[in-house]
């Protein structure tokens, strides 16, 4: 691959969709009571968290991860369709079954690998398409 296109708009955006997605996903509206019982964390210890710090570095990490998979998909054959694909595989195929690895040894339940590994999957795929089809 000789000439790579980054959209940085795109990325930007990839990483605002994360605390979106993630927002909704942990939402009461779909997992949250779930995902904090089999995290094993109560109310009192949510509240303690510094929203700066955790909101910040997810930001971080979800800006670097979108800028991760925006290389491999520089080229300027991608499509939506590729994109998205693409995403999938590596939501699904690396990140989430390694989440999955680790879980099983760290002893966690089911529920809380696909609660969390479904976040994943979902993530990697919408980053994906968005990286795909803003060219």
């Amino acid at each position: 691959m000789e000439n790579i296109y980054i959209n940085h708009l795109a990325v930007f955006v990839c990483a605002i969709a994360s605390l979106a997605l993630g927002a909704l996903w942990y939402s009461p509206l779909l997992f949250a009571k779930a995902w904090q019982t089999e995290a094993g964390l109560t109310d009192e210890q949510l509240a303690k968290q510094n929203p700066a710090k955790t909101y910040g570095l997810a930001f971080l990490f979800s800006w670097v991860m979108a800028y991760n998979l925006a290389f491999f998909l520089g080229d300027s054959a991608t499509t939506a369709t590729w994109g998205t694909a693409a995403g999938f595989l590596a939501g699904f195929g690396w990140a989430t079954l390694i989440f999955a690895v680790i879980a099983l040894f760290e002893q966690r339940s089911w529920k809380y690998i696909f609660i969390n590994g479904g976040y994943i999957t979902v993530y990697f795929t919408l980053i994906g398409f968005i990286l795909g089809i803003w060219r």
